[in-house]
């Protein structure tokens, strides 16, 4: 196959990949449209004091998360077992098994409406689904593309899927918009969230049918000894002398069987993955992408203001993800790491000032915007760069999976407790709604000391040459048995 050629199939069955994320992105974002809701729907109903209620509504709102959790735990298995591809399917179907349950929760019960906040656990069912579904996609999706894309182009292919993802937020962000504006504001708390919760029946039936048309990755292929399968994946994407070599690369990374055991390249490698995903979420952006709506309420904009401007976050949000693609594969990951958390860490800090000190306007939006275009310039696709490129073959899909679940984990902890930070009697009668932001401020900036000492610069190396970063580790414990 000719380089243009090859460049289009490999863009082709990237773009597939990366519906995952687009997915990933709209499942996750999906929720800021319908918090007060489903407040209004499921928890005033129900009469609970402040702190129950809070607690209640922070459980509804991240109880996708719970699934991600799961997700993600069994990921590496599913992955390893079945797949790249098939993973992806399963993810797929559960996308679309969750999208149709939760805009329609009394499913099996009744018609639509027919019953109030009593069907609340069926609907965290089928978000939980919904994040089994998010847990897996958000493992392979970035896995697959790394293990098909040629290591010169592999950052930037790679980071699309962080772009998928930011896209299937801003398109969600639009839809939640438009239907909002869709009926009275009694229609939206009864009715509309259902539709929102509706429209990702589109996106998920798309991304079922089209992954019955790519292959699965030659790693993978060869992980289950089948070699020929492997090489015509490859000769489609590189010349076919090229292709020989990175199989032969491919069998002689495989081919250790002590290096197959998860601690096989030891503690280090697992303990720098974990906290990449922690810190991910600790600097505290799924808060603003799921709760933006809400937070900007509390800088004094109406119902509708409070959607256009999250619009404009998703709108940074997209622009500096771009620049991440564009940047990842020239300069290198870690300095868009360090510059990334640093700006993060900054923002927030003058943003929980400015609630603090009561001065809520232009300046925190523009905080706030200038945090997420800190993110997407580097924790939010780089991140995902990393976890995908710094694991040995061996261990690559557990290892992966295992940082996954840490990083879902760090999300659910930080979604279920910003409520509680939020909307606290104390905290809100002594910093104003800026406690949280000043903890995800220091959180930024903890993130950029640990990338400067600990995380290895995965720029241009295979996924073959990784290995050898972290064979000093495996050796010193071989010494030790």
């Amino acid at each position: 196959m000719n380089q243009k050629n090859s460049t289009v199939y490999i863009t082709g069955i990237t773009l597939v990949a990366t519906l995952g994320g687009l997915l990933f992105g709209y499942d996750t974002a999906v929720i800021s449209g319908t918090v007060n809701s489903l407040e209004h729907f499921f928890i005033i109903p129900r009469g609970l004091g402040e702190t129950a209620a809070n607690s209640l509504l922070g459980t509804t709102v991240s109880s996708a998360l719970i699934g991600c959790i799961i997700g993600s735990l069994f990921a590496g298995l599913i992955s390893d077992v079945w797949g790249r591809k098939k993973a992806l399917i399963i993810s797929a179907v559960l996308f679309l098994a969750s999208a149709i349950g939760s805009a329609y929760p009394e499913l099996g019960y009744g018609a639509p409406g027919s019953q109030g906040h009593e069907i609340l656990g069926m609907f965290i069912f089928y978000r939980i689904i919904g994040g089994i579904g998010v847990g897996i996609a958000s493992m392979n999706a970035p896995l697959y593309i790394s293990e098909i894309a040629p290591a010169n182009i592999r950052g930037r292919l790679v980071s699309f899927n962080q772009l998928a993802i930011v896209l299937g937020m801003l398109i969600v962000y639009f839809v939640n918009l438009e239907i909002s504006r869709g009926g009275s504001h009694e229609w939206l708390l009864n009715i509309g969230w259902r539709w929102m919760f509706a429209s990702e029946i589109i996106p998920a039936l798309m991304f079922l049918v089209f992954l019955f048309f790519v292959p699965e990755t030659p790693r993978w292929l060869m992980m289950k000894g089948q070699q020929e399968n492997a090489l015509s994946v490859l000769v489609k994407m590189l010349p076919m002398e090229r292709s020989k070599v990175v199989l032969e690369e491919i069998r002689e990374s495989l081919s250790s069987k002590k290096n197959t055991k998860l601690l096989a390249f030891g503690v280090a490698v697992l303990v720098v993955g974990a906290l990449l995903s922690a810190f991910q979420q600790f600097v505290g952006i799924n808060v603003v992408l799921y709760y933006a709506p809400v937070i900007f309420e509390e800088m004094g904009a109406g119902q509708d203001m409070a959607l256009v401007q999250t619009i404009i976050v998703g709108g940074v949000n997209l622009l500096f993800t771009v620049v991440a693609i564009l940047t990842v594969d020239r300069y290198g990951r870690k300095p868009l790491m360090m510059i990334g958390a640093v700006l993060m860490g900054l923002c927030m800090l003058i943003l929980g000032t400015t609630f603090y000190t009561d001065s809520m306007g232009m300046g925190s939006l523009l905080c706030m915007l200038g945090y997420i275009a800190g993110f997407a310039l580097s924790w939010g696709p780089v991140t995902w760069v990393l976890l995908s490129e710094m694991f040995p073959n061996t261990i690559r899909s557990w290892a992966m999976s295992l940082a996954v679940m840490v990083q879902w984990i760090s999300n659910y902890i930080v979604s279920w407790t910003f409520p509680m930070m939020d909307h606290d009697s104390y905290l809100v009668s002594h910093f104003h709604h800026g406690f949280a932001y000043w903890i995800y401020g220091a959180m930024a900036i903890l993130a950029a000391f640990f990338v400067g000492k600990y995380v290895p610069e995965t720029k241009g190396k295979t996924l073959e040459e990784m290995e050898a970063v972290w064979k000093p580790n495996a050796a010193k414990q071989d010494q030790a048995v």
